[in-house]
């Protein structure tokens, strides 16, 4: 009986501190749990409430109007070579037989009118002997080519159509680093693709091939081989630049691509309505961009902006009061930190047109207008080069008073050297001291008649060369 009792005893002495052990261990420690709260959860949940209500209030961020916006304006572009089938060896020796057409390349284009403008890459159509342009809708046309600009990589086309969707021009130069923008393309004629990204730089210059004045857009929205001439559009679904090249090693997106700006795609467009061709605008100055080291070796304190070497005499510059050793800043609020900065601006700009350049002078900051100048080349077809104009001074250097600087070297050049930089003094045993007088002695040549042509090369080195 003792026995049971003492049992019954200590039983319930272990429920007793085992109630209490419960109370004073877990207890105390729950409630010091709910009072006490880890400091990165409390931020986290902050973050989630702030995150979820920006994104209801901020409709901004919602790309589906744009996207609607465009897709029905940017088409799927073909180029198509036609070549001939030889049927028999008769056929195979005197080149004819059964045409055939194949598709060398495709890419996309955008509506700018609704009665059929088209602009696109010139890439996506060079060489070829038919343009075909396929809608969203599906409906294919026969493109007629109005014009190219193979510097600037635009190519102007026309379908025979009426009541299309089109985009309009918005103003490039208010893009904003960080902004939001939407590349839409239609690169395999699946209809169209639509991608998001941001505004990565601008005025970038890419410093190869025919692009190395050229001054892109740079975003990381996805753009692939086949969208080369289709719309970047802002938030509003304005046409803001004309996707045209990517930078990799595959050939594939890898985060970056280029885009050429709404505003130069408008004047060249433009341009080639009107000219046929595009008309450069010119300060009429040379000379450098400023670094560190170029701030070092010409002793002054500026690290930004475009150091003026020359002046060209007569020019909308020296008429404006620019000098040697000016320092442009900006040009109409544009500032100036490289010299594809001033290059970009100024392709948006044509001939004739006033801009307010700001600039320092002895570390003073001044201000002056100036009437831009036509940039004047002639291509000589024969030889493969294009001319410009050089000035008294820059011939000076050259050790010569008359003679055309060779601008650009042209695919069909007789050599595969970089001729640039080298003079011609004379073509056929005349002196050549503009680009109209090049121009009148190249067209009065008979056809049939050699051509003579003087180089003279920086290092003084004289040559003639005879081409027939």
């Amino acid at each position: 009986m003792k026995k049971s009792v003492q049992l019954v005893s200590i039983a319930f002495i272990a429920s007793i501190l085992s109630i209490g052990g419960y109370k004073f261990f877990l207890e105390e420690e729950n409630s010091v749990t709910q009072e006490y709260e880890i400091p990165w959860q409390q931020v986290n949940k902050g973050v989630s409430t702030q995150l979820a209500s920006y994104a209801e209030e901020n409709s901004d961020l919602d790309f589906t109007k744009a996207a609607e916006k465009t897709v029905n304006a940017v088409v799927h572009v073909k180029n198509v070579t036609t070549t001939r089938q030889a049927r028999s060896a008769f056929e195979y020796f005197y080149g004819s037989g059964e045409p055939q057409k194949a598709i060398r390349g495709a890419g996309s284009g955008v509506i700018l009118s609704p009665d059929g403008l088209i602009v696109t890459n010139n890439h996506v159509i060079k060489g070829a002997s038919e343009v075909q342009v396929t809608l969203n809708d599906n409906k294919t046309y026969v493109a007629e080519v109005l014009g190219t600009a193979s510097d600037n990589d635009i190519a102007l086309l026309k379908i025979e159509a009426s009541d299309l969707d089109y985009l309009t021009f918005g103003d490039s130069n208010n893009l904003q680093l960080g902004e939001w923008v939407l590349a839409v393309g239609n690169p395999f004629n699946l209809t169209s693709t639509v991608t998001a990204g941001i505004v990565s730089a601008k005025a970038r210059d890419l410093e190869s091939g025919d692009n190395q004045f050229q001054s892109f857009i740079q975003t990381d929205a996805a753009v692939n081989p086949g969208n080369s001439g289709g719309a970047l559009v802002n938030t509003r679904g304005e046409l803001i630049g004309i996707n045209t090249a990517i930078t990799s090693q595959t050939g594939s997106f890898i985060g970056y691509s280029f885009a050429i700006p709404s505003n130069n795609a408008r004047k060249i467009v433009e341009n080639l309505i009107e000219f046929g061709s595009v008309r450069k605008a010119i300060l009429g100055v040379r000379g450098i961009e400023l670094n560190s080291s170029t701030a070092k070796e010409l002793e002054i304190e500026s690290s930004q902006g475009f150091y003026v070497g020359s002046v060209d005499a007569e020019s909308g510059a020296a008429k404006a009061g620019l000098s040697e050793g000016d320092i442009i800043k900006s040009i109409d609020n544009i500032k100036i930190r490289k010299f594809s900065d001033m290059t970009g601006y100024l392709n948006s700009k044509n001939p004739g047109e006033t801009v307010s350049v700001t600039f320092l002078r002895k570390n003073k900051e001044r201000q002056t207008d100036v009437t831009l100048d036509i940039f004047k080349v002639f291509q000589i077809e024969e030889i493969g080069v294009e001319v410009a104009e050089i000035s008294k001074s820059d011939l000076k250097k050259y050790g010569v008073d008359s003679g055309v600087i060779i601008h650009k070297t042209l695919p069909n050049s007789f050599t595969k050297s970089d001729l640039r930089g080298l003079l011609i003094t004379k073509i056929n045993e005349k002196e050549v001291n503009s680009i109209e007088e090049v121009k009148s002695i190249v067209n009065s040549k008979n056809p049939n008649e050699p051509m003579l042509v003087t180089f003279l090369s920086p290092n003084g080195k004289e040559k003639t060369y005879v081409f027939r």
